[in-house]
């Protein structure tokens, strides 16, 4: 009995222990793979060779492509046999891409930008400082001097006039 709750106990922890990536932390590389998915018939979506020259289609079409988009394309080129194969068996996008952040832990680190248009003080107070930090350098402004979180919030809402629509 004692082994049974010692082989539970350990399960668990180890189970706890498995750093788990959710679909948000892969949006770019979801995107990009049902993309590949929608340009292909049922049939072709079987095929690891036509899910392979799909992805180089997608990724060579570089002018309708986002510099995002660009990004997993080259995470990805490398790596076509193995985001294929769990491809062709019909996982759903977050899971390929779970499946090659393993081997790669880049692609799930690019994301979407932040939409900064009309965010309210609401809004801002429940980003993170680094999200802060990242819509100032979009917008090409430092916040030198700037230590706590109000203080980033005060720049950007200083700053709203520079936001960037390019993305």
């Amino acid at each position: 009995m004692k082994s049974l709750f010692t082989v539970i106990t350990i399960s668990a922890w180890w189970i706890s222990s498995i750093p788990l990536v959710s679909a948000k932390e892969c949006e770019v590389c979801t995107k990009v793979i049902d993309d590949v998915r929608s340009g292909m018939s049922k049939e072709d979506q079987r095929t690891k060779s036509k899910i392979e020259e799909a992805l180089g289609a997608y990724c060579a079409n570089e002018a309708a492509l986002g510099p995002r988009e660009k990004k997993i394309c080259y995470y990805i080129d490398p790596i076509k046999r193995d985001v294929s194969q769990p491809f062709s068996t019909g996982m759903t996008s977050e899971r390929v891409c779970k499946r090659i952040n393993k081997q790669n832990p880049e692609i799930c680190s690019v994301k979407f930008p932040i939409a900064t248009e009309k965010l309210e003080l609401q809004d801002l107070t429940k980003l993170r400082v680094k999200q802060l930090k990242s819509i100032l350098a979009d917008r090409g402004v430092q916040c030198v001097g700037c230590v706590e979180k109000e203080e980033f919030i005060k720049k950007v809402q200083e700053t709203e006039h520079l936001g960037s629509t390019e993305f």
